[in-house]
């Protein structure tokens, strides 16, 4: 149990990524002073948004520049914190060479940060972004899991270099934490894994997440046909950046929490947007036939092989979040809200047109 004292810097790596960025917010907010670590501190463009939080906030915030493959990258931007949140790691489809785009930055980043705070005498507690992705591959892994549903006992293990090689990546920087977490008796590690997260960015213009190439493929007219019903578990992210906080502060806090907030599927995605942007936008109205999208789907994209359209299609998704709402007392936001929330910033920044 690690109490962790409010008055001491906290550092974030990767602070300006999604999730980071909310977490840093909340941070601020709360009057504590973050060293955010990003590759490049000198890049105003990407850290514009991190400067705009700070502003009208109580805490203060300082930059240093971290890079994941390079060992001890994160050292300055430690010192003197009790508090440390791993986020930094790569979330893509779209990648030529699986080793070095997910697996190295994956692996090596968390083997870099976690080395680091076994060095410091300060640090307590570091707190690691995972991912339900280190608990399952496809849709099919909880329809097998004991009782039909996902928990924290879990662990991923028919993901590979050849099949979902992200999943791959962030089941083995998890392993490689706890891992390390037992060679040390400094800290407690607390990872969040959370499913599919959606919700507004605070700089979607940078923001080039798989969740943002999901919203565009059910508003910009991908999926009018019809979407597949491929399940999958959804969370806000202003709730992950909570959840991140609680993990932190919560001095009971241990293990690994799911974060998910709904059990749902890509057509039920679509079909919440419908009563609000449904006329101005070729949302899906219908489900996309498995047969068919085992037809074009490898065609029209990628991720869809015939193996994933066989484990995820038509495949309900359960995940178990009772852990995270018992121990950290966490509660998350309607799915309505969320994808609602997410479409509009899409809009408001021109990155999805309505039809005239």
């Amino acid at each position: 149990m690690q109490h962790i004292d409010k008055s001491k810097p906290v550092m974030v790596t990767g602070a300006n990524g999604y999730v980071a960025t909310w977490l840093v917010k909340k941070l601020l907010e709360d009057g504590i002073t973050v060293h955010a670590a990003v590759r490049n501190p000198d890049n105003h463009q990407k850290i514009a948004h991190l400067k705009d939080a700070a502003k009208n906030a109580k805490g203060e915030i300082k930059f240093f520049s971290g890079d994941l493959l390079a060992p001890g990258s994160y050292m300055e931007a430690m010192e003197g914190c009790e508090l440390v949140y791993h986020t930094a790691s790569p979330f893509t489809s779209d990648f030529k060479d699986a080793q070095k785009e997910l697996i190295d930055p994956a692996v090596k980043g968390t083997e870099n940060v976690l080395n680091s705070a076994k060095e410091l005498e300060s640090v307590k507690r570091v707190v690691v972004t995972s991912s339900c992705a280190a608990i399952y591959t496809d849709a099919i892994d909880s329809v097998n899991a004991p009782g039909g549903v996902l928990t924290e006992e879990i662990w991923n293990t028919t993901a590979s270099m050849e099949y979902l090689p992200y999943s791959y990546s962030k089941t083995l920087a998890e392993r490689k934490a706890w891992e390390i977490e037992k060679t040390q008796s400094n800290w407690d590690l607390v990872t969040v894994n959370m499913s599919l997260v959606l919700g507004p960015a605070l700089n979607a213009a940078n923001n080039t997440s798989e969740s943002i190439n999901i919203l565009k493929m059910l508003g910009g007219g991908d999926m009018k046909m019809g979407a597949p019903k491929i399940g999958v578990g959804i969370v806000d992210v202003r709730d992950v950046a909570d959840a991140h906080y609680k993990a932190g502060y919560t001095p009971e806090a241990k293990g690994r929490y799911i974060t998910s907030a709904h059990n749902t599927n890509f057509l039920e995605m679509g079909t919440t947007l419908l009563p609000k942007y449904g006329d101005k936008f070729p949302l899906p109205k219908n489900a996309l036939p498995k047969w068919l999208l085992s037809i074009v789907g490898p065609l029209t994209n990628k991720l869809f092989t015939r193996k994933f359209v066989k484990n995820n299609v038509n495949i309900p998704f359960k995940a178990d979040n009772s852990k995270i709402k018992k121990e950290l007392g966490m509660t998350f936001r309607p799915m309505k809200e969320t994808m609602e929330d997410s479409f509009q910033v899409l809009i408001d920044d021109g990155i999805l047109k309505a039809k005239s």
